[in-house]
């Protein structure tokens, strides 16, 4: 007996149904009976439904033999991106935090209107763990059931419950006990755990909680609205939707957590492709990825090429598409969700093709396309509009509409464009490429003829059957995943036993949710030592995926008892639209709106008061200046900002060093520990301020003249402006390092005998650690780490006070005006879409040492610290390297934290084979293709980077700063190599902008 899956894509234009023999998959049709393509409808629901009863139709299959519908759809975050009230609802916010994450409130990052939409409150609980599974707080179930009863009381019934690190708890013990409090307590309540919606990552993972819940009462009418056409079309199978990754969730499930669903279509459209061209047929056991398997084994591009773009996705070995690094803005709000890692260039079939007046081989194609219009503005369909379908159709390449209509069209116009079409689809191959093995390339989508002659570099390509239908493929085929994130101490057991019991799980959890055991494969396996840990610490993330089981009982004959029956699909259709003023409006990019060529900062009688973009600013430019750390700049970006707007008219501002006298006692304070606690466990607020006070009991004072900066580079730069504010005291224009360093000990003072203690750790609890005195800068090191890793690996660390005159002599001047000058020439190079490398380099002396992609990223722990190195590819055959005629150079990067030297080698890093180029103490700065700085724990295979080389501050190049902050520094047997530009000492925005 013959059995069945049915997949459908709703897309904006067209909604595709394809029925698939699940038993004929071995056949060169793929086991495809039917496909269909319908215009999608408003409603969606007839849409599906006439698309379903068309492969039907034409298939003539018992219906009793279908096992499943899998819909892929964009109705839930159509209903986001149009920020559409009618189908959003009030959250309100819930976080299991103690004292903690108050510095960076619920909707920090939201664009104003769609806040206004959906802000519902918000309530700080007791709750919540350490990284290490200790209790922050226990639950408190009175302090529950008190918040459960304000917001019934308010009318509002969707409620995001997040809790800190709750997704490394097993089965979310925390929010699972505290939702079921607030059920007892309000039973009408829908209330979201954030650990059923992503990983760690706190505000991101809060912010995606937050629209999932908003969307709820949408998703539970959309998915009954699926139901009840099946119903009408008598199939009584399961429903699933599919999900952002390419596997696929129950309907039930999907109405609860809706937002898994947003980016399932150019998902589908992959995984289609890759199953109608027989992918999955090559045998590769259980995947985990390795570079000796990636430099040799052909590596598979989907090109997807519609009538507006080409789309290219690197397929992993699974056969789902490779996941973009980084965080995904969904309706203007950063969240931490999977999507397929694609690059898109402006060539279509009905791109429009241009033809320069000064000569017929001057031909430009796109980004402009006639789009759905082709039938009738196509020349060779009786239009006016020279389109790229037509250059193919006149080089006789292929057969379509009237060829006669495009005789007239010059040959040498004819020739150019199909060379610029070449082009363009080489380009963005080689932008897409991961190695440098052979690329076999999968062509599919309604402008595959595009395609008429072999590609340079593209060993095979190949053009499935169905093409037409792929996504549709795609939808039917979805396979089920399990996902497995946690956290294990590894220190006194076998990694091996930890790794196993881990893969076991994520295998168990599959099957649980519907694959079947016998298919289900590891697909992928990270493994990420945690930073200043001395128990070994690895967090550990599994994924493993695998086909529907076959149930027992093929034949259902009744509808699901979890439909509500009643009204087509959702009552707010026909409503019109609810429009919200500045509804996607951004409230983290003030510079958007400024014209940074005339902007001036707000400088009087030498005082700079901070300004929203120069916040901005500042953020970008520290992360250049990070090297690799000083943790992400984000968050303190968000926490400088809040506190800005809560505070009075002129408490944030920054000073110029000369002016202190030198009797001025400046105080220190930043943040200390692990990024992926700070990433989770966000600040209270207090932390700073509490260290500072101690610290100054200990000196015997109690204000201080301004706060000086420990570290400039990344977060850690930005960590000061709250700070002052609470003080009401001015941050000095430059910092103790010029740079990131991983320890207390490189700052330039420790260097120059200016003593760190006494210093203290603080927490958001009220914990306190000051040590008095240490015989040495390392033992003070020492000391600080072993009480962080008690303290949960996020503190702030307050050092010995010093004088104005200390600063003025040991401090690096002018850095924060370096930051903020950095940041406008990337921010304006990026707007006025130039270099932003050269952007730099007008602002600042330095090299680029390499452009290209990376290939490998190793890390391992050691002494404490996250080591490792990074690897960089060539990423296309016309870069030139800065460094080495060779193109088969790549660039080896080792870390301690922070970048340590770079140098050319072979794509393994072998040590024998590195030619040194820079090292510590300048300043070595991976940036990404929009100039923002790359840390070393947002380093991530495949993605496209620069890496450029800034000469370190004078105070470093000296014997005693060589020492500490130079290769020996770093246990390096390898001699200083700087880079070729001197020092240039940076200008002072407070000079330059100080009115007269």
């Amino acid at each position: 007996m013959s059995l069945y899956r049915i997949g459908v894509d709703v897309g904006g234009t067209n909604t595709d149904a394809a029925i698939l023999d699940i038993k004929a998959f071995d056949t060169p049709g793929r086991g495809v009976l039917a496909s269909h393509k319908t215009l999608t409808t408003q409603d969606i629901t007839s849409g599906i439904a006439s698309s379903i009863q068309a492969i039907l139709d034409q298939s003539r299959v018992d219906k009793s033999c279908v096992l499943s519908v899998t819909i892929g759809t964009t109705h839930f975050i159509n209903a986001l991106v149009e920020a559409d009230a009618r189908r959003l609802d009030r959250v309100a916010v819930v976080r299991l935090c103690g004292p903690f994450t108050k510095q960076i409130p619920p909707f920090s990052d939201f664009p104003i209107g769609l806040r206004g939409i959906l802000d519902g409150g918000i309530n700080y609980l007791d709750g919540g763990l350490e990284i290490d599974g200790r209790e922050i707080a226990p639950l408190n179930v009175e302090q529950i059931k008190a918040v459960a009863r304000t917001i019934a009381a308010s009318k509002v019934t969707a409620v995001a419950l997040v809790g800190v690190f709750s997704p490394l708890d097993h089965e979310g013990r925390h929010e699972e006990e505290c939702k079921r409090i607030m059920l007892q307590e309000q039973p009408g309540l829908r209330v979201v755990c954030s650990h059923d919606i992503g990983p760690t990552g706190f505000l991101e993972r809060e912010n995606a909680t937050i629209l999932n819940a908003a969307i709820l009462q949408t998703a539970a009418k959309v998915t009954n609205g699926f139901r009840r056409a099946m119903d009408r079309l008598q199939l009584a199978c399961p429903l699933y939707l599919s999900q952002n990754d390419g596997t696929l969730i129950d309907a039930k499930t999907a109405a609860e957590y809706p937002i898994k669903t947003f980016a399932s279509g150019p998902t589908n459209s992959m995984t289609g492709a890759a199953f109608l061209a027989g992918f999955d047929r090559t045998p590769s056991g259980n995947v985990t990825e390795n570079e000796e398997d990636i430099a040799t084994k052909p590596q598979i591009l989907v090109v997807d090429i519609g009538g507006t773009t080409t789309d290219v996705c690197a397929l992993l070995p699974s056969g789902l598409p490779r996941q973009a690094p980084g965080f995904v803005e969904v309706g203007g709000v950063r969240t931490a969700f999977s999507m397929p890692d694609v690059v898109s260039i402006g060539l279509g079939g009905g791109s429009k093709v241009y033809v320069d007046d000064t000569g017929s081989d001057n031909v430009r194609l796109g980004p402009n396309s006639v789009g759905h219009f082709l039938a009738q503005e196509a020349m060779i369909f009786g239009g006016k509009t020279l389109t790229s379908t037509d250059i193919v159709v006149a080089s006789g390449m292929t057969q379509l509409g009237d060829p006669s209509l495009v005789r007239e069209v010059p040959r040498s116009v004819v020739e150019a464009a199909r060379k610029e079409m070449k082009r363009m689809l080489e380009g963005v191959v080689e932008q897409m490429k991961v190695s440098s093995a052979p690329v076999h390339m999968l062509l599919c989508g309604g402008g595959a003829l595009l395609v008429t002659e072999n590609l340079d570099n593209v060993e095979k390509c190949i053009q499935p059957v169905h093409q037409g239908a792929a996504n549709a493929v795609g939808a039917a085929i979805a396979k089920v995943s399990g996902d497995i994130d946690i956290v294990e101490v590894i220190a006194g057991r076998s990694e091996n036993d930890i790794m196993e019991s881990a893969r076991q799980k994520a295998i168990d959890l599959a099957v649980r949710k519907g694959a079947s055991r016998s298919d289900v494969k590891i697909v992928e396996m990270n493994k990420m030592p945690l930073q200043y840990t001395n128990n070994a610490a690895m967090r550990i993330q599994i994924r493993a995926v695998g086909r529907l089981a076959i149930p027992k009982n093929l034949i259902t004959t009744t509808p699901s008892p979890t439909v509500v029956m009643g009204k087509d699909l959702d009552a707010t259709e026909g409503r019109e639209k609810v429009s919200v003023p500045n509804a996607l409006h951004s409230t983290i990019k003030p510079s958007s709106g400024v014209d940074l060529a005339q902007y001036r900062p707000d400088v009087r009688q030498g005082v700079w008061y901070v300004s929203e973009v120069d916040l901005e600013l500042i953020s970008t430019g520290c992360g250049v200046l990070g090297t690799g750390g000083g943790g992400p700049t984000h968050h303190e970006y968000l926490k400088s900002l809040h506190s800005l707007r809560n505070s009075g008219k002129g408490k944030m501002r920054i000073i110029a060093p000369e002016s202190l006298d030198d009797t001025n006692v400046i105080c220190f304070g930043s943040w200390y520990g692990s990024p992926s606690v700070i990433n989770e466990r966000i600040a209270g607020g207090n932390e700073i301020l509490a260290g500072i006070k101690a610290v100054g009991r200990m000196v015997g004072r109690e204000k201080f003249d301004g706060i000086f900066i420990d570290e400039i580079g990344g977060g850690n730069g930005m960590s000061a402006f709250p700070t002052g504010v609470q003080l009401d005291i001015p941050v000095i224009d430059g910092d103790a390092m010029g740079r990131a360093y991983p320890t207390m000990y490189h700052a330039t003072f420790s260097v120059y005998g200016h003593s760190l203690t006494p210093c203290a750790l603080a927490d958001a609890q009220g914990n306190t650690s000051v040590v008095m005195q240490t015989d040495s800068p390392k033992r003070l090191e020492s000391l600080l780490r072993s009480a962080a890793i008690e303290l949960g690996l996020g503190c702030a660390v307050c050092a010995n006070p010093l004088s104005g005159a200390a600063v003025k002599s040991h401090g690096v001047p002018n850095t924060i005006s370096l930051s903020w000058y950095l940041g406008r020439a990337i921010h304006q190079a990026r707007r006025l879409k130039r270099s932003y490398i050269d952007a730099i380099f007008d602002v600042c002396a330095g090299k680029l040492l390499y452009t290209g992609k990376i290939i490998d990223v190793q890390r391992y722990i050691g002494g404490g610290y996250t080591m490792g190195t990074v690897i960089v590819g060539p990423a296309n055959d016309d870069i030139k390297q800065a460094t080495s005629a060779n193109d088969n150079s790549h660039m080896v990067i080792p870390f301690q934290n922070e970048y340590l030297y770079a140098a050319l080698g072979d794509h393994k890093g072998s040590e024998d084979s590195q030619k040194i180029v820079c090292t510590v103490p300048d300043l070595i700065s991976i940036l990404g293709q929009d100039g923002e700085a790359i840390g070393s724990q947002d380093l991530r295979y495949g993605l496209r980077v620069s890496v450029i080389a800034l000469p370190a501050h004078p105070l470093w190049k000296t014997e005693q700063g060589l020492k500490i902050g130079g290769p020996e520094g770093f246990g390096l047997a390898t001699p200083v190599v700087s880079v070729d530009d001197a020092f240039q000492r940076s200008k002072s925005v407070i000079s330059e902008f100080e009115l007269a």
